[in-house]
């Protein structure tokens, strides 16, 4: 897979397909472990705080290590970051299948999450450095995007099917599947340059890298952990605290360091800072959704898991055959104006299900909700990534993959712990019965408000990046290609013209 090809031939396509598989294997491990863990709980007896953990470690390795992951490949090699990451991957899928102490489990999801912060963003990065800018690049970002969703869709299915044989084959089974992706991807997946590798030729920026991982080891942690004991509580406050002194310590830093970990002008890049805002108020609403559903369709409805999750695979199947169509939107209109409507489907869906009651008629709120939720993300989601990786120079695309996957995942652990501490309130000031449909209700309807209002704050801020490109398609009129700056030189200059 040559560097900036124009178009896909046989290699690359078996490259691409290796790193898609390695994203749709996230998303499936994602989704199917969701459905499994009111059977992990009886069999192992974890507590409702303990069992958190069985998710929330995942997502504290993840979203704690990108930035340093991202950075790695960027160093070290984006082909050796990506294999050694996903052989780990295996074996902590392996062990997590083995264990019987909620410890160790959580322990191995960490390791599971630690891993893919170092796959995601290796992977994007590949991608994005081996694709030309333009055409190629968006429809292998489509595709890319459309494989990440399926696994979810899927997961969701394939979890409520492996958890009547058992639990534990939610885990096994991404062991032997992330093994013959790494034995594909160490034939498919060209070999790292000397020249892509920053590390020949430049420093380790190991307190930085320290600081970095720290900060967001801390933040990611607090955030988690702040609606089990209290926004307000010492400890939160402490959390944030440190969160906060290692995350202004890391810029202190990088401004002295010779050989910086992140350089911060690549927050300079046009439109990055939107685009990486964009990923927050995608994937934190979704993922505050998709628990709002849960809870309310087996713990109101009473549905099983496997019945839910068939509910919600329209949304799936939208984004599978929707999102590798997208490539070919965005070049016709433009990312902005794809993100837009992304972000106007999202709202729409969300707003659409405030109608939740007692009862639910599914051909009228559930149905039509998953679909406008799967056109959003069918949408929003590749149009973010090209976005947020455009006009990146290639020594730093996993610089900026590992941000925009670093946005994603701390949006998503920052609007699912503010929504379940909202939900919790409502519960607690019900005045109905405890445990009731109307109890319940009181809990799931200001978090869904919630999750609209974060939406719609997300559909404000690609309509800035409409109002932006006509001021600036205005400004550069009749000027000459060269002349305009990078992120507008595709797009606004030819309506312009």
């Amino acid at each position: 897979m040559a560097s900036t090809s124009s178009h896909l031939d046989r290699r690359g396509w078996g490259a691409l397909l290796v790193l898609c598989g390695a994203l749709f294997l996230d998303g499936l491990d994602v989704s199917m472990l969701g459905v499994a863990l009111p059977s992990i709980d009886a069999d192992l007896h974890l507590g409702a705080s303990t069992l958190q953990w069985v998710v929330s470690g995942y997502v504290l390795g993840y979203g704690g290590l990108l930035l340093l992951g991202g950075r790695a490949a960027d160093l070290l090699g984006r082909r050796r970051v990506f294999l050694i990451a996903l052989g780990v991957f295996a074996a902590a899928s392996l062990l997590g299948g083995l264990v019987s102490d909620g410890t160790l489990l959580i322990v191995t999801r960490f390791i599971k999450g630690t891993a893919a912060a170092f796959t995601a963003p290796a992977g994007l990065s590949i991608i994005t450095t081996s694709f030309a800018e333009g055409p190629a690049r968006n429809k292998a970002l489509a595709v890319y995007a459309a494989t990440g969703a399926s696994g979810f869709s899927l997961g969701l299915v394939l979890g409520g099917l492996l958890t009547l044989a058992g639990w534990r084959w939610t885990f096994l089974l991404p062991a032997p599947l992330a093994l013959l992706l790494l034995l594909a991807g160490r034939q498919l997946i060209a070999a790292d340059r000397p020249g892509d590798m920053l590390a020949a030729r430049r420093g380790y920026d190991i307190p930085g890298a320290v600081a970095i991982s720290g900060g967001m080891l801390a933040l990611v942690f607090t955030v988690v952990r702040a609606p089990e004991v209290g926004w307000a509580s010492p400890g939160t406050i402490a959390g944030f605290s440190i969160a906060a002194l290692l995350l202004i310590g890391f810029v202190a830093i990088e401004q002295r360091s010779a050989h910086p970990l992140v350089r911060l002008g690549v927050l300079r890049t046009p439109g990055l800072v939107r685009a990486n805002l964009l990923a927050a108020a995608i994937f934190g609403p979704y993922v505050s959704f998709q628990f709002v559903v849960t809870l309310y369709l087996q713990d109101t409805l009473g549905w099983s898991a496997l019945t839910m999750a068939l509910a919600l695979l329209p949304g799936g199947l939208v984004v599978a055959f929707g999102a590798p169509r997208t490539g070919a939107l965005i070049d016709r209109i433009g990312t902005t104006r794809v993100l837009t409507l992304g972000m106007l489907a999202f709202v729409a869906g969300y707003v659409l299900f405030l109608r939740v009651g007692e009862t639910l008629n599914y051909a009228a709120v559930l149905l039509p909700t998953m679909l406008l939720v799967g056109i959003g993300f069918a949408l929003a989601f590749p149009a973010v990534n090209v976005a947020a990786t455009a006009g990146v120079a290639n020594q730093e695309q996993g610089l900026a993959s590992g941000l925009v996957n670093t946005s994603f995942q701390v949006g998503g652990a920052l609007v699912l712990a503010i929504t379940t501490a909202v939900m919790t309130s409502g519960w607690n000031a019900s005045g109905a019965a405890p445990g009731s449909a109307d109890a319940l209700l009181d809990g799931y309807v200001p978090g869904l408000i919630l999750v609209a209002g974060f939406s719609l704050a997300g559909l404000a801020v690609a309509a800035s990046g409409l109002i932006r490109r006509r001021e600036t398609a205005i400004a550069y009129a009749g000027a000459a290609p060269a002349e305009l700056p990078p992120e507008e030189s595709r797009e606004a200059y030819d309506r312009a013209a």
